[in-house]
């Protein structure tokens, strides 16, 4: 199981969320999750929107606990909006190549999960994307073949109904092979304006997901707790796992959901796969 999170709001520095909280991605990329034998040490990312035309991206394929270059790239650069991924490989090579996020234009995506009999099912996912946009694959990851059906099947247009059809293609081909459950994913998208996330799983266990409080709420819970203070009330942070353990500071994403995370009000509504 891969971890992840999504930041949103006024410009913070990176390592506010990677390092400094008692239960940071970099500490949980350490230790394996419940149900699970192995660490998050097989590569990690930094996506970030800055002030360059696209999204900036740091990927390295060693565990993320270790790099230096990582802790001093994310205490300088500061953005509004940012995604973070620490990866534990299911099947596919260590390689810089496969570690989210992945990018393609103003998008950038991370997955955590799994596309079940991947093997059995990759030849006709890959066939199903858009030829324009297939050179741009650089990895073997399920996760970097999910993105790009996303925007084959229309996330630059209409984000959630791409992600909807991604992953109806996506069990609509596994159960065509016999796979009872094929779909797992947490699945994290922006396009620099709005931070797109949705939980899903075509079986009866969905993996964790969760989204901050309002800051303005979290302040008067913990008036005396300083971290608060500084950011803005649009703040929100998306994340697999909580950061630190504050009753009221996260909520619990609903299986089968999905949340827009942007300027004015949140959106929550159902996430439902449909046939492209």
């Amino acid at each position: 199981m891969c971890r992840w999170l999504g930041y949103f709001g006024d410009p913070i520095r990176p390592e506010e969320l990677l390092y400094q909280p008692a239960r940071s991605l970099i500490e949980q990329s350490k230790s394996h999750a419940p149900d699970v034998a192995i660490a998050n040490g097989d590569g990690y990312g930094l996506g970030w929107y800055g002030t360059a035309e696209h999204p900036g991206l740091f990927r390295s394929a060693s565990p993320a606990w270790g790099d230096a270059n990582l802790r001093e790239i994310s205490a300088q650069l500061r953005s509004p909006l940012f995604l973070a991924h620490v990866r534990a490989a299911t099947g596919t090579p260590v390689q810089q190549t496969n570690c989210h996020p992945f990018r393609h234009g103003d998008w950038m995506f991370v997955h955590n999960g799994f596309i079940d009999g991947f093997d059995r099912v990759r030849r006709e996912l890959v066939l199903a994307v858009d030829p324009e946009l297939f050179p741009a694959i650089g990895g073997s990851t399920d996760s970097e073949l999910m993105f790009f059906l996303a925007l084959t099947f229309g996330l630059a247009e209409d984000p959630l109904g791409g992600l909807e059809r991604m992953a109806g293609f996506v069990e609509a081909v596994g159960r065509r092979a016999g796979l009872r459950h094929p779909l797992q994913m947490t699945v994290g998208a922006s396009d620099g304006v709005r931070l797109y996330a949705a939980r899903y799983a075509s079986g009866p266990e969905a993996n964790t997901l969760f989204v901050s409080s309002s800051v303005r709420d979290v302040r008067l819970l913990y008036p005396e707790n300083e971290r608060f203070q500084h950011f803005s009330d649009e703040a929100r942070v998306v994340v697999s796992e909580p950061l630190v353990d504050l009753p009221g500071l996260w909520r619990e994403i609903a299986p089968g959901t999905a949340v827009v995370v942007q300027p004015g009000d949140d959106l929550e509504v159902p996430f439902r796969p449909q046939a492209p």
